[in-house]
């Protein structure tokens, strides 16, 4: 088969069957629903695999052409074009990957559900908008792939419609997300008042050019034209990565199916921006304010939400946070100028994130929908296969040596150690902090849910079994890479020139290549890395979520009942939501009511339409005094009137 038409398969598969789904789901049933959705996407995950061996094991050229001219406006072109180079291969498999086992596990979570068809339909055309997004070599399809994860997210978020929490959380994420775009949106338009370009490459060839401008946002004080465009860029990443402050939305995209939870979280929508941001690295090396505010914004990230996770009793929500967190990690290996990092962690992040959302969703299937951890404990017998997937998702989450979440995530410590960039330091202890942190929250919750006393009530326990093959099997194939894949990625992707021209990195911003020089293998990193400060920060997160939740429940109590403020702070997430709610979801309630008051009410229809109907009935009233019904009376007017007229024309002559 010609490789043209693959790379056009690749994202029309899972398309074909969207539409299939969506719109004659109701007549073809639901097996045939489920079938052709998954059918699509495992010829999109096949079709990624020969890619990915087209292009990385062959040493294939990059593929950089035009699918079709959309317009010609003024001389700049909108096509639609693909670039398929080591970094989209690397996205296209894992895009394809996470999405075929979250599609497969949807069959056994939403059998029940009366969607289930329109369910299949939009997981399956968020997977489609998001190979779009990362097969792009042009920014208009880059930002159409931005909007159209950004809109399916909300139909999915929203998904249970007639649940308030649900509808009030998709609007949430739609609007917070459209913060973002504004940024973005106004990045791309930067990018072509400068460039005359969409196209990747091109605005990469004037990068230089772009760099040597000044633009001033505040009269008389001027900018750097690539300090500008980045940070736009960059607050569209904060929307979609879920970057402080724009990350209020992705906790509360909890509300809809666990399936979806895992599809955002771990391939789909949070990692477009890390993606991004990594595809733009020609343009970002040439900033290093922007890569200040990338570190700063992403270590702040990183520490804070982990936080979060320590007071959530929802298993869905800690694991939620967690996610915000990592993605916290990976920001900072971009600002680190580590981009190749932040790319190999969001790899090794798309595998456990989803084994650990889909295994929270096994325990709800079990719990009968339950998702209180202070309604369950001692799982482990009931649920052999859960909590040994579950086991090894918390494990790469908390960096154990040897799993794939510890050679990424020590690897982006390290480069962070190395990097010069201002606020790499605070950086630093942020991470370093982070791993106490995401190991404490992580085992909380993994002792909560599967050891210890069982809370739940009679019925549910007389009735807990493990979960059907078809949601445990797509946790084992997620657990095999979530164990391994650092082994045999790590080196070529980190150390060796994987990623060749796909990134780009100035030789003074280069802190891989500081830890590369240490770098003797992944088994000498595994070495290395039980004596380092990571590694005993994460053994002492896990005894101290032992002790205080399995051993002395007591002191945990305590510990909250003493905190107070600090407490209240976490359980209010740091006021950002209430924040919000008063400041601008008020303030523009408060704006609205006053243009409607004086604009709509008083304006429009107080002066305008009641004000003109009245002046008619006034100016009526007048003149229906003039229509007596007596003939003379018109005889009268009819004389005045010739005498009017005559006068007239005697004085005019």
């Amino acid at each position: 088969m010609n490789m043209e038409n693959i790379y056009l398969a690749i994202p029309l598969a899972p398309l074909f069957g969207a539409i299939v789904a969506g719109l004659f789901g109701w007549k073809i049933g639901r097996a045939a629903s489920h079938w052709v959705t998954i059918l699509g996407v495992a010829v999109a995950f096949a079709l990624s695999m020969l890619v990915f061996k087209h292009i990385v094991i062959d040493g294939a050229e990059t593929y950089n052409k035009t699918v079709y001219v959309w317009m010609i406006s003024q001389g700049i072109q909108f096509e639609i074009g693909f670039l398929i180079d080591k970094l989209t291969t690397v996205m296209l498999v894992v895009v394809t990957f996470v999405s075929l086992m979250v599609h497969i596990y949807t069959i056994g979570y939403m059998k029940e559900d009366p969607g289930y068809q329109r369910f299949f339909s939009y997981i399956a055309l968020f997977t489609f908008s998001m190979l779009m997004l990362v097969m792009s070599n042009n920014f208009l399809q880059l930002f159409f792939g931005w909007e159209a994860v950004g809109l399916v997210s909300y139909l999915l978020i929203g998904f249970w419609f007639k649940r308030e929490t649900a509808i009030y959380a998709n609007l949430k994420a739609f609007l917070v997300n459209r913060v973002g775009d504004f940024g973005f949106l106004l990045g791309i338009a930067a990018i072509v008042y400068f460039t005359g370009s969409l196209d990747y490459m091109t605005v990469f060839g004037q990068a230089d050019t772009i760099a040597s401008q000044n633009i001033e946002i505040f009269a008389g004080v001027p900018w750097s034209a690539m300090t500008v465009v980045c940070i736009l860029l960059f607050i569209g990443a904060m929307g979609k990565s879920a970057q402080v402050p724009l990350h209020v939305w992705l906790p509360d995209s909890m509300e809809g199916p666990t399936p979806i939870s895992a599809l955002i979280h771990a391939a789909t929508m949070v990692t477009a921006g890390i993606f991004m941001v990594a595809r733009m690295s020609p343009l970002f090396e040439l900033s290093a304010t922007a890569l200040s505010v990338v570190i700063t914004i992403g270590a702040i990230t990183a520490l804070f939400m982990g936080l979060l996770g320590l007071v959530q009793h929802d298993i869905k929500r800690v694991v939620a946070y967690s996610t915000l967190s990592q993605l916290g990690y990976m920001t900072v290996a971009l600002g680190a100028s580590a981009y190749s990092a932040a790319i190999f962690h969001l790899m090794t992040h798309a595998f456990f994130k989803a084994l650990l959302f889909l295994g929270a969703g096994s325990v709800i299937i079990a719990m009968h929908h339950v998702q209180d951890m202070r309604e369950m404990g001692g799982l482990k017998k009931y649920m052999p296969i859960t909590y040994w997937t579950s086991l090894i998702g918390s494990l790469a989450l908390i960096g154990f040596p040897g799993f794939s979440g510890f050679f990424s995530k020590d690897a982006i410590i390290e480069a962070v150690a190395h990097s010069d960039i201002a606020g790499s330091g605070f950086a630093y202890a942020a991470v370093l902090g982070g791993v106490f942190i995401t190991a404490l929250y992580s085992f909380r919750m993994f002792f909560l849910v599967f050891h210890g006393q069982e809370r739940m009530d009679e019925h549910t326990r007389e009735h807990l079994h493990e979960t059907p093959a078809v949601v445990t099997v797509p946790l084992i194939l997620l657990a095999i890479p979530s164990a391994i894949v650092g082994w045999y990625t790590i080196g070529p992707m980190l150390f060796g020139d994987y990623f060749g021209a796909s990134i780009f990195v100035l030789p003074e911003h280069n802190a891989l290549a500081a830890v590369g020089e240490s770098w003797h293998g992944p088994a000498g990193m595994v070495t290395h890395g039980v004596m380092q400060p990571p590694f005993v920060l994460a053994m002492l997160g896990v005894f101290t979520a032992w002790f205080l939740y399995m051993k002395r429940p007591d002191i945990a109590e305590s510990i909250k009942n003493k905190s107070g403020l600090l407490y209240t702070m976490l359980v209010e997430k740091y006021g950002f939501d209430r924040f919000n709610e008063i400041v601008f979801a008020g303030g523009a309630r408060g704006l609205g009511n006053l243009f409607w008051r004086n604009g709509d009410v008083r304006l429009i229809d107080g002066l305008i339409v009641n004000g003109s109907a009245k002046t008619v009935g006034w100016i009526s009233g007048i003149i229906r005094n003039v229509q007596s019904g007596y003939l003379y009376h018109y005889a009268f007017a009819m004389i005045l009137g010739l005498l009017g007229l005559l006068s007239w024309v005697i004085y005019s002559s």
